[in-house]
């Protein structure tokens, strides 16, 4: 038996079931809801798991740093010694999204309860098991007495349901990592590729005028002097607005594709429109409840996502050049654009597209495959931050436990699953960080 397999054997049996298990509930018992959906004190104690982990982190034999992502919003690095060419990453988010109808769980959502061989409770799935399950995998490399050449870090950052601020503000601060594993839920498959995403404001103009005279805007009237000028009707522009993005998005969606990604993905979701009259500083209506004006403002918030293999920039020329075209069909549009504005509330996701013959993504599939599972390699309909780690340049893989109820009632994750990925973390950790 070579140093590599005696190594990978010893971690195995060196996987600590009983801690993994009691990490995760512990992790679940400590609710830390992100304050930027639900402001709660009772609810909002990152900082306590945070403080709490460390003390794991540190029986485990990692050095750790403490330091606020946001204000009293802290993230917790786990370093371990070792050589920068080989050098891993374990990322996990520790925020979670709030409960939503309490009444609708049959368990509390902060109890850590265990039955039927799953964990239940807010962020079991999503994703304090594969934060366990990082630091159970440091925890089987070192009671197995394994060395590695190159240094492993685990990053428990803050914030990724609300746009991943943790961690752009490791990628910023911490040492660069020849790679990075996200332990996120991908029930058991293998991920090195996810789309990226833009939040994007589209912002139409009108012309204010009284509802009495719609007539004058819509029904053929002579231009005879002292004609009133007619209103032109935001809502309406912004609804044909709405139909040429439809047919805009299927062009894309027919005309581009990746081959580890679901046909189609690469959507336009109109998720906000807000329309009224007369535009506030905070770029919406000023006016909402006032029916008898003809609007002048129509605002769509849209979530943008494109394929992993496309460039940002062109994504976003190509959008302005759809809308300029948009405008051309309009008299009114032409000399009054529709305004673009990117990077809404600062949320952006680069696209991540590591190449699926990757030796991370090698390394997973061994590992796997060395324990009697199957390794399904496809890209990540969603994103997560493994996406701020590609826009850094690390190449990255999203692997982790299977479950079910992320952002809904009763989620639970398959204990079995967390024990998994586990084992598969540290063998891969094995051949990435290589032995000393």
């Amino acid at each position: 038996m070579s140093a590599v397999e005696a190594a990978k054997s010893a971690v195995l049996a060196s996987i600590d079931r009983d801690f993994l298990v009691g990490l995760v509930a512990d992790l679940v018992r400590i609710p830390t809801v992100n304050p930027k959906f639900e402001t709660n004190e009772a609810l909002n104690r990152e900082p306590d798991l945070q403080a709490h982990l460390a003390g794991v982190m540190q029986s485990v034999g990692l050095e750790t740093e403490l330091f606020d992502a946001l204000p009293g919003r802290p993230n917790l690095i786990g370093h371990s010694r070792g050589t920068d060419a080989r050098s891993l990453v374990l990322n996990g988010h520790v925020d979670v999204v709030p409960t939503g109808d309490v009444s609708l769980w049959t368990v509390d959502p902060f109890g850590g309860t265990i039955k039927d061989g799953r964990l239940y409770g807010r962020g079991a799935l999503d994703m304090k098991a594969g934060v366990a399950a990082g630091v159970a995998a440091v925890k089987a490399l070192r009671d197995a007495g394994v060395a590695l050449e190159g240094w492993l870090d685990l990053h428990a950052v803050v914030d990724e349901e609300a746009g991943g601020f943790g961690s752009i503000e490791a990628v910023k601060r911490c040492r660069r990592p020849a790679a990075v594993a996200v332990l996120e839920p991908t029930w058991g498959a293998i991920l090195p590729a996810e789309g990226g995403l833009d939040w994007v404001r589209v912002t139409i103009r009108g012309r204010t005028g009284h509802a009495g005279w719609r007539y004058n805007e819509i029904f053929p009237q002579p231009d005879l002097p002292g004609r009133i000028v007619p209103g032109i009707n935001a809502v309406e522009l912004g609804n044909r607005f709405l139909s040429a993005l439809r047919e805009f998005e299927r062009e894309r969606t027919r005309r581009l594709s990746h081959p580890l990604m679901p046909p189609g993905v690469n959507t336009i979701n109109p998720g906000i429109v807000v329309a009224g009259a007369g535009l506030g500083p905070n770029g919406l209506p000023a006016i909402l409840t006032n029916p008898a004006i003809i609007p002048d403002v129509f605002v769509i918030d849209l979530d943008y996502k494109f394929l992993p293999q496309e460039d940002p920039r062109e994504v976003r020329a190509e959008f302005e050049r759809f809308v300029h075209h948009f405008a051309q069909t309009d008299a009114w549009l032409r000399d009054n654009p529709p305004t673009v504005a990117w990077d809404l509330y600062g949320l952006y996701f680069p696209p991540m597209d590591t190449p699926a013959d990757h030796p991370l993504v090698r390394s997973l599939i061994d590992g796997r495959k060395a324990m009697g599972l199957g390794a399904e390699v496809r890209g990540f309909v969603a994103v997560c931050d493994a996406a701020h780690y590609a826009g850094a340049g690390i190449p990255g893989v999203i692997h982790g436990p299977s479950g079910d109820g992320m952002h809904g009632a009763d989620e639970y994750v398959d204990i079995e699953s967390i024990v998994d990925t586990a084992k598969v973390i540290a063998l891969t950790a094995i051949d990435w960080c290589g032995l000393r």
